[in-house]
């Protein structure tokens, strides 16, 4: 194509005059300097240098992936303040022994932990989707580790910022009320928490289930991909017919 310069593979570079030298100038003879004229035939020309391999060198992916790791985290705090206002307080009765609850058995904290587990679990799938989408030239295994290592982060916050919604009324109330006093006793989780083994925090229970279906719905679009790198590709150019084949209506078949 007049006007064009040939990429690796048959392509053409759109738009840009031949480089002076490609591939013509292509091996430079040993020992000339890098300053002479025509040794470097790519010089001036960052739309061929930038799409060789190995060319982009930045540090863009890792920024990326430490985005969506914050991003989702602070996606926690709305996720929290739903949980909390979804999810029923338990109602307790003051005593001179302390706060205990009415009801021998209640099913509140039952229902606080299947609406975390519900909502965690679902923000995990979407979250998942939602990357797998937007970030398309960023599909890999980085992506994989960043909505899971965020799915954790999201969950950890929305516990923390749902269970602390009215804990202060209610450690007042527990300590002031008189006997017989009824109030509520926040949300807050009995199937999941944090262990400290030293300095370092273990998420266990259902704070991990963001994690577990941000990881499973990442997987399961990479294997049901199109595209064996798992980002999208241009469709390769059918090759022009041979003579005398046509497709119209009306044509002869082929013979």
């Amino acid at each position: 194509m007049p006007g064009t310069a040939p990429r690796p593979g048959g392509d053409v570079w759109p738009g840009a005059a031949q480089p002076p030298g490609w591939p013509g100038g292509l091996p430079v003879p040993a020992g000339t300097p890098v300053t002479a004229p025509g040794a470097d035939p790519l010089a001036g020309h960052p739309f061929v240098t930038a799409a060789l391999p190995g060319a982009d060198r930045s540090r863009r992916p890792l920024l990326t992936a430490l985005g969506v790791v914050g991003l989702l985290t602070a996606l926690g705090v709305p996720l929290g303040l739903l949980w909390a206002w979804l999810a029923p307080a338990t109602p307790v009765r003051q005593t001179p022994a302390g706060a205990v609850y009415t009801t021998p058995q209640p099913e509140q904290p039952i229902a606080a932990d299947g609406w975390f587990s519900l909502l965690t679990l679902g923000f995990g799938v979407l979250a998942a989707i939602a990357l797998w989408v937007l970030l398309r030239r960023r599909r890999g295994p980085a992506g994989l580790l960043a909505v899971t290592l965020g799915g954790i982060g999201a969950a950890v916050v929305a516990w923390q910022v749902g269970r602390r919604i009215g804990l202060s009324t209610f450690q007042r109330l527990v300590e002031t009320a008189p006997p017989g006093t009824a109030f509520t006793k926040p949300v807050d989780l009995r199937a999941g928490g944090v262990d400290w083994y030293g300095p370092l925090p273990l998420p266990h229970g259902n704070l991990l289930l963001a994690a577990f279906g941000a990881a499973v719905t990442y997987t399961l679009l990479a294997g049901w991909s199109r595209w064996p790198s798992l980002r999208p590709e241009p469709d390769a150019a059918w090759p022009p017919p041979p003579p005398g084949f046509s497709s119209a209506p009306g044509d002869q078949p082929a013979r």
